[in-house]
């Protein structure tokens, strides 16, 4: 069984788990962590989650980061500049692109046909790597998560530390984690 299989495999098996209904949000995400050399093969595979979450009586949502940020600098005024002065859109970045990156998922998390019964399955997230850190993203959203919120994580875990693309920087976050080692799994 390949890495992506096995991992959709532990997932069915996690997801299929009666939902308690009075978690935190950082209780209802959900991470599922693998190589990021893993990324297209995830991305080709992912009707296989949908299939797992639905099986299980649940329903999906998929959102896609991959293209948030070309989304926001089209829209930004003074774009010319900042792609002739890179240096000077950092805390743009850090105050505009987040609030707008958030806002975007908080749409998914809050829209009509997301109820408690829902996955909100997050996907393309190392479009964000050096635009956004996904812990602040996360922060912003987490006490909307009606169901559960299901984040595909290139990158690692170890020690309950999450690593997007092996960076050096982690942090901790309460989420499940779901990988391809049996050591850092359930």
């Amino acid at each position: 069984m390949g890495r992506i299989e096995n991992l959709v495999s532990r997932y069915k098996n996690h997801i299929a788990t009666p939902w308690q209904k009075n978690l935190a949000g950082d209780q209802k995400t959900i991470f599922v962590v693998y190589p990021e050399t893993e990324e297209r093969r995830l991305r080709a595979r992912l009707p296989l989650f949908e299939i797992a979450t639905v099986r299980t009586g649940h329903r999906w949502k998929a959102f896609d980061f991959t293209r948030t940020f070309s989304t926001w600098m089209a829209q930004v005024e003074y774009k010319e500049i900042y792609f002739e002065e890179p240096d000077s859109i950092s805390m743009k970045l850090h105050s505009d692109f987040l609030r707008y990156a958030a806002d975007q998922l908080l749409r998914a998390l809050t829209a009509d046909d997301v109820d408690e019964n829902t996955v909100v399955a997050v996907y393309g997230v190392a479009s964000l790597y050096g635009l956004a850190k996904v812990s602040l993203l996360l922060k912003e959203v987490v006490h909307e998560i009606r169901g559960r919120l299901v984040l595909f994580f290139p990158g690692e875990y170890e020690n309950n530390h999450y690593r997007l693309l092996d960076a050096r920087d982690n942090w901790n976050y309460l989420a499940v984690p779901i990988t391809c080692q049996d050591d850092m799994n359930d």
